[in-house]
C-alpha cells in the first residue's frame, strides 16, 4: 500500500516529510553498502568477539541489522562487539555512514514530534521500498524497522590505539523520579480489579502526596571498551571508555590490530561495582508491579 492508498491520507506537509524520510533511508542503505563493499574488497585485520575467524560478510550482517524480530522487545538491541583496524578510506566511509544515520535519526525525531500518527506507518513501509530487503525480512522472520538499531552510531577512535581492554558492565540501573500522582496514574493503567493492584493503590494513598518515589529499571549487561591511545590526545587524555555495542573502528595505517584482551564469554551473574545512586532506596519495592521504591 502506498502513501496515496492509505485510508487516512496524510497532509501535504506530512507527505513530503515522509518522502524525505524515505530518501534519507535510501541514502543510509547506500552509505552502508559502500562501506561494507570497501571492507569486503580489502578485508582489514579484524577481531570479533567469540569469532576466532570472522567470515567475510560479518560486517555486512552487523551494519544492515536494523529490523525487529517477531515479538521482539523494542527496548532490546542486538550487539556486534568487534575491533577493525581501518585505513583512512574505510574510516571516511564509516564516518559517512554515521552522518547518514544522524540525518535519518533527526528526521525520525521530527516526525515523532510533528506527525506522531505517521511514524508507525513509516517504520512498516520503509523496507518495502527495497524488494530484496523485504524478501529477507520475511524469510528470516523479521518484522519492521528497529529504530534504535538503525540510528546507533559506529564508534571511531580519535587516534591510533595501542590496546583495548574489554570488560562486562553488569550493574547499570536507570532510576526515574516520580511523584505520587504519577505513580498512581501508572497503577490505574493496570488491572485495577486485581487484588494486588488494589493493595498497591492503598499503600500509595497512605503516604504523603508530596513524596518523591523512584522507578528502577535494571539494564541488561553490556560490554565496555577502554581504548588506550598510542599518544596523548590534544586534550591530554590517554584513553577513552565507551559502550561496545557496535564494531569499533581504530585508525591503523599499517592494518595492525591493537592488543586486545579476551573478555569472559558471558557477563558476571553478580554486580561488579558498588551501589551508588540506588543505595538511598529501600531494599524492597514499594509498588512491585511498577518497580517503584521509596527513598530511605
Amino acid at each position: 500500500m502506498t502513501m496515496h492508498e492509505t485510508s487516512s491520507a496524510p497532509s501535504s506537509t506530512a507527505y513530503h516529510t515522509l518522502l524525505r524520510l524515505e530518501q534519507l533511508f535510501d541514502h543510509l542503505l547506500e552509505t552502508i553498502e559502500a562501506a561494507v563493499t570497501l571492507y569486503e574488497d580489502q578485508p582489514p585485520s579484524t577481531w570479533v568477539f567469540q569469532q576466532p575467524s570472522p567470515h567475510r560478510c560479518w560486517l555486512r550482517e552487523a551494519l544492515f541489522d536494523m529490523w525487529h524480530l517477531q515479538d521482539q522487545d523494542g527496548r532490546e538491541t542486538r550487539n556486534y562487539i568487534a575491533i577493525v583496524a581501518a585505513n583512512d578510506e574505510l574510516l571516511d566511509a564509516i564516518a559517512t555512514v554515521n552522518q547518514a544515520k544522524a540525518g535519518f535519526s533527526e528526521m525520525l525525531q521530527y516526525i515523532k514530534q510533528t506527525f506522531p500518527q505517521a511514524l508507525s506507518d513509516a517504520k512498516h513501509r520503509l523496507p518495502h521500498r527495497h524488494p530484496q530487503v523485504d524478501e529477507a525480512l520475511r524469510r528470516n522472520g523479521l518484522a519492521r524497522l528497529h529504530l534504535k538499531q538503525s540510528w546507533r552510531q559506529l564508534p571511531i577512535a580519535q587516534a591510533p590505539v595501542s590496546r583495548v581492554r574489554f570488560a562486562w558492565y553488569n550493574s547499570g540501573r536507570s532510576i526515574k523520579r516520580l511523584s505520587v500522582k504519577e505513580a498512581e496514574q501508572k497503577l490505574l493503567q493496570l488491572d485495577t480489579d486485581a487484588p494486588h493492584i488494589r493493595i498497591q493503590l492503598g499503600k500509595l494513598a497512605s503516604i504523603p502526596s508530596g513524596e518523591i518515589l523512584a522507578q528502577v529499571q535494571t539494564q541488561a549487561p553490556l560490554m565496555r571498551a577502554n581504548l588506550f591511545f598510542t599518544e596523548p590526545l590534544a586534550d591530554g587524555h590517554t584513553r577513552r571508555a565507551l559502550n561496545a555495542a557496535m564494531p569499533i573502528f581504530v585508525p591503523a595505517s599499517d592494518q595492525r590490530l591493537p592488543h586486545i584482551n579476551q573478555p569472559s564469554p558471558q557477563p558476571p551473574t553478580t554486580r561488579t561495582r558498588a551501589r551508588r545512586r540506588d543505595e538511598k532506596l529501600e531494599q524492597d519495592a514499594f509498588l512491585p508491579s511498577l518497580r517503584i521504591y521509596r527513598y530511605r
